[in-house]
């Protein structure tokens, strides 16, 4: 006879099922109030997340100087001012060699214009200077007619620039200070928090701490073979400022999506405006190829091995921040995973029950019990 549901099994998986659903609705709803406190409070968050980054990357010269007897205050200030100098050096780096050959670079970009506007005018396009002359009025009185659009447009920008260099200040203050204080915050964190919580609270961010140190480096290491590589090939093909080239990968290297598509940009056109379409078609082809095996082989396999994430987990976090939250959702998709998973991974090891001892290992009767 075929087997029939047992209605009290079935009330009982029912019950079951709905307590369920409301323990995760309620977890839902927990977490969608701390998203919204969180973009409520973004202005706060956002340097004091960029002051973390920034302290992991510069702790270990600054515990090198504490173990070596310097005062907390003095170690951090020298390693503050030291991460300034280096920055401003690369900022530098970067503009003096562009500067120094504008000119050039500016004569490149009108005779590629040139060029391109002589290809236009011959097969198969056949354009002719009066169509240019009129598609360029087209263009001058749509400008004209959008000029309300380009001042906010305009402003919108300054407001971004302005917002950027008062996060920078801010998260230099906090790193400042965290390389000062950094290993005081755990004891005072233990004492201020009741029960379990003095211990669990702890332990849980000093893992997520030496999570994000793994991150900062992982994407360091990833910037750098970006920049090896892609300055490599630029330098084979004789384009000019490989090393200012050079340099922008690897910062740009922090920023993902934009800050790729940017430093390719930027080493594409230069390559055409000094050394022609071909060279810039091959410097285009060797940035794509860079950044795919960047983003579907290194990034993945470092970031996995350092952070303790498996590559597909990587590469659906940082698509899932980057539709949730655009380019700040794609740079701190990672480091959230990871943090995630030390949170579930803490909690998974407090609520498991302990490994039951086999029979195989319990002492035989009358054998002696180890002391």
């Amino acid at each position: 006879m075929p087997a029939t549901l047992s209605p009290t099994r079935t009330r009982a998986a029912l019950r079951t099922s709905a307590r369920v659903s409301v323990d995760v609705l309620l977890v839902l709803v927990m977490l969608s109030v701390a998203l919204w406190l969180l973009g409520r409070m973004w202005s706060v968050v956002w340097p004091l997340i960029v002051g973390l980054l920034l302290t992991t990357l510069t702790w270990p010269a600054a515990r090198s100087l504490r173990r070596r007897g310097w005062p907390p205050a003095l170690a951090a200030s020298v390693v503050t001012v030291l991460f300034l100098l280096v920055a401003l050096g690369v900022v530098a780096l970067i503009a003096v060699p562009v500067a120094s050959q504008s000119g050039e670079l500016t004569d490149g970009v009108v005779e590629g214009i040139q060029k391109l506007r002589e290809w236009a005018s011959g097969p198969p396009l056949n354009i002719g200077d009066d169509q240019m002359t009129k598609a360029f009025d087209s263009a001058v009185a749509r400008a004209q007619d959008g000029l309300g659009s380009m001042v906010t447009a305009v402003v919108t920008g300054v407001s971004t620039v302005v917002n950027g260099v008062v996060t920078a200040v801010l998260a230099l203050f906090l790193m400042f200070f965290f390389l000062k204080d950094g290993p005081r915050f755990l004891p005072w964190l233990a004492r201020q928090l009741p029960g379990r919580l003095s211990t669990d609270v702890p332990t849980v961010a000093a893992r997520s701490w030496d999570t994000l140190g793994a991150f900062v480096r992982s994407q360091a290491f990833v910037g750098l073979l970006d920049a090896v590589l892609i300055g490599l090939g630029l330098w084979i093909l004789g384009v000019p400022l490989v090393l200012p080239l050079a340099v922008l990968t690897f910062v740009s290297a922090f920023v993902p999506i934009v800050g790729a598509l940017f430093a390719g940009f930027v080493a594409v056109l230069i390559a055409l405006v000094s050394n022609g379409l071909t060279d810039a078609l091959i410097v285009l082809a060797i940035i794509v190829v860079v950044q795919q095996l960047e983003g579907n082989v290194f990034q993945p396999m470092i970031q996995s091995r350092g952070l303790g994430l498996h590559a597909a987990v990587v590469l659906l976090a940082v698509t899932l921040g980057g539709s949730l939250a655009g380019i700040v959702g794609s740079l701190l998709a990672v480091p959230v995973a990871a943090v995630i998973a030390v949170v579930w991974t803490y909690v998974r090891d407090q609520l498991s029950d302990p490994p039951r001892q086999s029979a195989t290992d319990e002492p035989h009767a009358g054998a002696p019990v180890p002391s």
